[in-house]
């Protein structure tokens, strides 16, 4: 019987074990395959407090779960199959693991970034190939970029990356966007911003040093053609990684969890939830510690109420 079980090892999960731990709460971390969530794909990052100098986003989570550890926090690696949340004790399957069983549950399992699925796409991640233009939109100044999308957010992202590129080229598969007038009509006036429709990606060109191309295929002529640039900011979406709640826990259409306002309290008393799972707006590392530390803290004063 565990005190409290945190479910992801990203910024949010992490914080909030910190928290729990300094509280001699001891929680059980459960991560995943992907421990320290998505920074660990991210090379430098430069936005997160107290490093002038940046840090990597792999030395930023490895020091965090050793901040968590040194508290008390214990860590187990595994799958969260399933969980059962219609009673106190809450149980989870957790493969490798069997059955474990909580008083509360702090889900931070996040959201993974959609990708194209094209050739040398993952394997230049980090290298030119990127999800967040907040993140890294400042590695290309001066440079030309490419926005992959469609919709709202490839807007605001190409919107975004103008002010450090010298020319950004949206690239969608179709003629038409799904994105709102408002968007649209707000990217179309941008003077930095080009059109490239009706492409569909097959490829990542890229050197050994970065990337150097787009490869796409004319739908219209079925050709094939390069796009040269500099950078690859894909931006169709994210999926909350809720699945494996099946269904127990109050989601949006989208699937991230609805946490009360103010809070990070779920529709189940004892469960709460941080990090980007909750937050399909600001994705960024530091508001997803912020809500890590709320979540430990209404965490804490659930238990001993």
């Amino acid at each position: 019987m565990y005190k409290s079980i945190i479910i992801g090892t990203g910024p949010a999960g992490l914080t909030a074990a910190i928290y729990l731990a300094r509280a001699n709460l001891n929680p059980l971390v459960i991560e995943g395959p992907e421990p320290g969530g998505q920074l660990t794909t991210t090379t430098e990052v430069e936005n997160f407090p107290g490093f002038p100098d940046g840090i990597m986003g792999p030395e930023l989570m490895a020091n965090m779960r050793k901040q968590a550890e040194r508290f008390g926090a214990e860590f187990k690696t595994g799958w969260v199959n399933s969980v059962d949340l219609s009673s106190r004790p809450f149980k989870l399957q957790v493969e490798g693991m069997g059955e474990l069983v909580a008083e509360s549950v702090i889900i931070s399992t996040g959201a993974s970034a959609r990708y194209l699925g094209i050739e040398n796409e993952r394997e230049n991640v980090g290298r030119g190939v990127s999800t967040c233009a907040t993140c890294d939109g400042f590695f290309f100044r001066n440079k030309k970029i490419i926005v992959v999308g469609g919709g709202d957010s490839a807007m605001e992202e190409a919107h975004f990356l103008t002010k450090f590129a010298s020319e950004v080229v949206l690239v969608h598969r179709r003629n038409e966007l799904r994105a709102s007038k408002i968007m649209q009509d707000r990217a179309r006036s941008n003077p930095k911003i080009t059109w490239n429709l009706d492409k569909t990606p097959l490829a990542v060109e890229a050197n050994g040093m970065g990337v150097t191309a787009l490869k796409v295929r004319n739908n219209e002529t079925g050709e094939d053609e390069l796009i040269e640039t500099n950078g690859i900011f894909v931006a169709i979406g994210h999926t909350p990684n809720t699945k494996f709640l099946g269904g127990q826990i109050t989601t949006d259409e989208q699937g991230y969890i609805i946490v009360n306002p103010g809070s990070s309290e779920t529709n189940i008393p004892g469960v709460f939830a941080c990090g980007d799972v909750q937050d399909s707006k600001y994705r960024q590392a530091i508001s997803a510690a912020g809500s890590g530390c709320m979540a430990a803290l209404d965490c804490e004063r659930f238990l001993e109420a």
